[in-house]
């Protein structure tokens, strides 16, 4: 059990596939010229790593202020490093552009779902009151910034767009015959890209868009030179009835069920599995004392990966218990089937061991390899107890020969076998390149636990069998003594 806590867990094991993706965030202020020019910048730093072999991203997407990048790297044997040092590489330098920070994380082919966010895994802030969250989202931003389990923490909270407030003089645009849909009109002519003509030739056709020059768009003293069309068509200055001021105002207010809600992703950081980083924040957001009104939740494959923490014991466990029914029918004994159950435990531990020596987490494909070694090493008891069950029953030998006789003959196909599946399960543990993080943790726990358990189970077996089976002839006694019947028949129990 202890062997179990100690060892780091993960969901998927982080694959190399040769490929990253990047989510870049702007300042909440930056236009979509100026955030262009920011993913330009950040393009050019990836271009140069001799690791990427193409690059392309692009803004906009949801928010002005945000944009994406996909990167593909060199063959493994030509870059001779990982993605992750690839990553590790780009960071400090992507670090130098003011203004924007792009987030790299390595893309996957099994991805886990949750909301489009800059990093793989996902924690979710919802509350009742829009005030509350916007206030406690960066506290707990910048608490788990400061975990060391966690690497490219950011949220997806954008409260703080900037923005130009128009005020009206209503009294002033009444005197001057003035609508608000003629005002209207003339800003969506200024800024809108409105159609308001096509011209026709004898082959195409071409729509006339509007709009004011592309050098005054970023600019609000813009608004100085807006016309407003007044009653009898005369032009008036939107500046006589009109004044304007920069604002903010939120450039996304996400939602998830009926509540308000704010989605921090972050990546792991180094030596770090999803489990150690799932229980930092949970002690951060106990450490913070949120309020009441903010529920905090894991998402995509975090969530995922937390109900799979849940449910492996009962899984695990309803697997040995349906392992004792069949073996208890085909015995049709309540003790034996403990004798083959006992060789588990070695082939866990094994597998554990294993898994730590290689600095591997115990990820769902690490639990898939475990419920395959329960099947594989059972078979090792079940050639011993069917031989000596034989023996005891047609020679009338005792418990002690009848087991030492199923060792000394079922020993070479026992090792037969273990050999087979281990040889078998050894290319999936060595093996390298393009993908290969997800098949080893597979080899490595089959390996690991097939020799553990061969290394013991040779020994405890008939151990354990000889001790059952003295505690199988004395419940035997126990129930004729209790139960012995008035005529002197004895009802002899199932044991």
């Amino acid at each position: 059990m202890y062997l179990y806590i100690i060892v780091p867990k993960g969901f998927f094991p982080q694959e190399d596939t040769g490929r990253i993706r990047g989510g870049m965030q702007a300042d909440q202020s930056s236009s979509f010229q100026a955030t262009s020019k920011k993913m330009m910048d950040f393009m050019g730093i990836v271009r140069a790593d001799p690791a990427v072999a193409n690059v392309a991203g692009f803004t906009g997407g949801g928010q002005r202020n945000g944009g994406f990048m996909f990167m593909q790297l060199k063959p493994l044997a030509e870059r001779g490093i990982t993605t992750n040092e690839v990553i590790d590489r780009l960071r400090p330098k992507l670090n130098t552009v003011a203004g924007a920070s792009l987030f790299l994380s390595p893309a996957q082919d099994i991805p886990g779902g949750g909301r489009q966010s800059n990093a793989t895994f996902q924690y979710t802030l919802q509350s009742d009151s829009l005030d509350d969250l916007r206030t406690w989202t960066p506290k707990i931003a910048d608490a788990l910034q400061n975990a060391p389990e966690l690497a490219d923490v950011n949220s997806d909270q954008q409260d703080k767009g900037l923005e130009t407030l128009l005020v009206f003089d209503r009294s002033t645009m009444s005197r001057l015959g003035i609508t608000m849909q003629a005002v209207d009109s003339a800003l969506n002519n200024a800024f809108g890209q409105r159609q308001v003509s096509t011209i026709y030739n004898p082959l195409n056709q071409y729509h006339v868009v509007m709009e004011v020059a592309p050098q005054f768009v970023q600019n609000p003293d813009t608004l100085r030179d807006v016309y407003v069309a007044a009653k009898g068509g005369k032009l008036v200055p939107l500046s006589t009835f009109a004044s304007y001021g920069p604002g903010s105002a939120p450039l996304a207010v996400n939602h998830q069920g009926q509540f308000v809600a704010s989605t921090i992703s972050f990546n792991l950081a180094p030596g770090f599995s999803l489990g150690q980083a799932s229980d930092a924040i949970l002690r951060a957001m106990a450490r913070i004392g949120a309020p009441a009104t903010i529920h905090g939740m894991f998402a995509g494959q975090a969530s995922t990966f937390q109900k799979s923490q849940s449910s492996q014991p009962w899984l695990i466990l309803a697997a040995l218990i349906a392992i004792y029914i069949v073996l208890g029918i085909l015995y049709e004994s309540y003790v034996h089937p403990l004798t083959i159950l006992s060789t588990l435990p070695s082939a866990g531990v094994g597998a554990l061991l294993a898994l730590l020596v290689c600095g591997m987490e115990f990820t769902l494909i690490a639990l898939i390899g475990v419920i395959l070694l329960i099947g594989i090493v059972k078979k090792n008891a079940i050639m011993m107890i069917d031989f000596a069950l034989a023996a005891e029953r047609n020679e009338g030998l005792d418990s002690r020969e009848a087991i030492f006789r199923a060792c000394s003959l079922r020993f070479r196909p026992i090792m037969m076998t273990t050999l087979a599946a281990m040889l078998g399960a050894l290319p999936l543990a060595l093996g390298f390149g393009e993908g290969s993080q997800m098949r080893r943790p597979l080899g490595v726990a089959i390996f690991g636990g097939l020799a553990v358990s061969q290394l013991l189970t040779l020994y405890t077996t008939p151990v354990v069998y000889l001790y059952l089976d003295r505690f199988r002839l004395w419940c035997k006694s126990l129930w004729q003594r209790i139960y012995r019947a008035p005529s002197g028949s004895t009802p002899t129990p199932a044991v």
